[in-house]
């Protein structure tokens, strides 16, 4: 094909659309070529996600369109949840089944032992980041160093794990879920449990169920997806403030929200009937409760901190 021929074919004009997808990621697929293959057959202008998942974990990746990402980074501060079983026994170079055997031993515990182990994880903890991460050293992501076949130093860094419980045990596998903060690698836990346990461990398969209150209840697979009409599509859309359900509240009538609109900080006392507690809170106006943006409530202020400027 000749380049003026190229440069004949139409454009296929990109669509502006808000709102946010819930997609079910595929084994295999990267964070970002699962966002290119939904925006594709969304036709979006604008498009992201919220925090990348491995290739090789599946489950929960919602996708943020128009508006929506200017909220995208609210989901990453979230606390997540995951359904993962690690292998007992064996350690690998990545901590998964990517990677290749580093040592074997026996697996003389016991399921009991196993479930006392996973309890002294519980709570606030320190994890070494692993050196295959996205984790940046002068400016080079750490998997660059590890697959050049080099260690660097790296500091302990602290999660919370909210939840941990066993889920299936067939020795050597183990199956749990795990709710964590953000931040924190399941498949450095597994190795850490597996020290613990003195046999190694590493992951075997990983499935994110949960991010914040977004769950898996409504999300569609890429198949799923492309086998429906524009308009079905569309109807599968999440509004843009599902990603800000935890956040209060806060309703303003149309002076209000005009100043609002403008960026301009409202005395609380003068838009709000009920108190409004300190920290980050959604804003809509009274008229069509219409999602305005988030707002930062303290000191008698409510401060506008993200704006949405399209209709809801």
């Amino acid at each position: 094909m000749s380049g003026s021929e190229k440069q004949a074919r139409p454009k296929i004009p990109r669509r502006a659309l808000d709102g946010v997808l819930l997609l079910d990621k595929p084994l295999g697929l990267s964070s970002n070529d699962a966002l290119i293959k939904a925006k594709r057959l969304y036709l979006a202008k604008k498009a992201g996600h919220t925090g990348t998942l491995d290739p090789l974990a599946t489950g929960l990746l919602p996708l943020c369109f128009g508006e929506a990402t200017k909220f995208s980074q609210d989901l990453l501060e979230a606390d997540k949840t995951y359904e993962a079983t690690m292998r007992l026994g064996i350690r690998t170079t990545t901590g998964d089944a990517e990677g290749e055997a580093l040592e074997t031993r026996d697996v003389a515990c016991e399921e009991a032992a196993v479930a006392e182990a996973m309890q002294r994880f519980i709570g606030e903890i320190v994890q070494v980041p692993p050196m295959y991460s996205a984790l940046k050293r002068d400016g080079k992501p750490l998997y660059e160093y590890a697959r050049a076949g080099q260690t660097v130093e790296r500091e302990g860094r602290r999660v919370t794990i909210h939840a941990l419980e066993m889920i299936a045990c067939a020795l050597p596998l183990v199956t749990f879920r795990v709710t964590c903060s953000k931040g924190t690698y399941v498949r450095t836990l597994a190795e850490d449990i597996g020290e613990a346990l003195g046999c190694g461990a590493h992951l075997t398969a990983l499935r994110r169920t949960g991010v914040g209150a977004l769950t898996l209840d409504h999300a569609l697979t890429l198949d799923e997806l492309a086998s429906l009409s524009e308009a079905q599509r569309d109807e599968r859309l999440q509004p843009v403030d599902a990603l800000l359900s935890t956040f209060p509240a806060v309703r303003l009538d149309d002076e209000a929200t005009r100043r609002f609109l403008h960026g301009q900080r409202l005395r609380l006392e003068d838009i709000a009937e009920t108190r409004v507690e300190a920290g980050r809170v959604r804003v809509y106006a009274l008229e069509g409760d219409r999602l305005l943006g988030v707002a930062r409530a303290g000191e008698g202020v409510l401060a506008p901190e993200r704006l949405v400027v399209t209709a809801q």
